[in-house]
């Protein structure tokens, strides 16, 4: 999944500690500082609009990005917080961790659903409801999957489902440990309704015999 990391792109800031980072901030930048991965600290800014333009997407801070810095080597990275100003909730500083390979790390896997075409309760008029479009798993840093498979061949109306039903890459685990559901067929509303109204006459003919 090299190829699927988003770059995150920020300048060496020259100078730490509050006197340079208030500069940063008057060059409409957001300070920050990368740590970890047996290295020295370096201390980074990003323009003020691309940060906040990332943290508008949402998930910043699960999402591996692969940093770029002039003069560095480019190197794997998870937002591990970001300050903000308590009155008007901006930005105002963000810390960077650098990542091993062989590091833990949470994030949201986007489900890809495959063969529709062979889905029997499909064919039948029933409609895929999909409860969660991404699962948030423990992955390994250098092993990351682009996307999780669910296979629909042989689904039937009301078929649901779950996490358990679905093949996890190796090493990867849920954040949540109950089985929970990832999609179900449902009945479209006219074949629900014709059911519901097929059920309540057999009910009426029982209760009359």
């Amino acid at each position: 999944m090299a190829n699927e990391i988003p770059d995150l792109e920020c300048q060496e800031r020259a100078g730490t500690g509050k006197g340079a980072a208030r500069a940063a901030r008057r060059a409409h930048m957001v300070p920050g500082v990368v740590f970890g991965g047996d290295a020295d600290p370096l201390a980074i800014q990003i323009p003020y609009n691309v940060l906040l333009k990332r943290l508008k997407a949402g998930r910043f801070k699960s999402t591996l990005f692969n940093l770029k810095v002039e003069g560095h080597d480019d190197v794997r990275v998870i937002c591990r917080d970001v300050q903000r100003d308590v009155v008007k909730d901006l930005p105002t500083h963000f810390d960077l961790m650098r990542l091993r390979r062989t590091s833990k790390i949470n994030l949201y896997i986007p489900v890809e659903f495959i063969n529709e075409e062979e889905c029997v309760g499909l064919k039948r008029g029933g409609v895929l409801t999909v409860v969660r479009a991404e699962v948030e798993l423990i992955v390994t840093a250098g092993d990351i999957p682009e996307k999780l498979t669910v296979d629909l061949t042989g689904k039937a109306i009301g078929d649901v489902i779950h996490i358990s039903d679905v093949t996890l890459p190796e090493g990867a685990k849920p954040t949540i440990d109950r089985d929970f559901v990832i999609a179900n067929i449902s009945a479209p509303s006219g074949l629900k309704a014709a059911d519901d109204e097929a059920e309540g006459e057999e009910a009426e003919e029982a209760a009359a015999e």
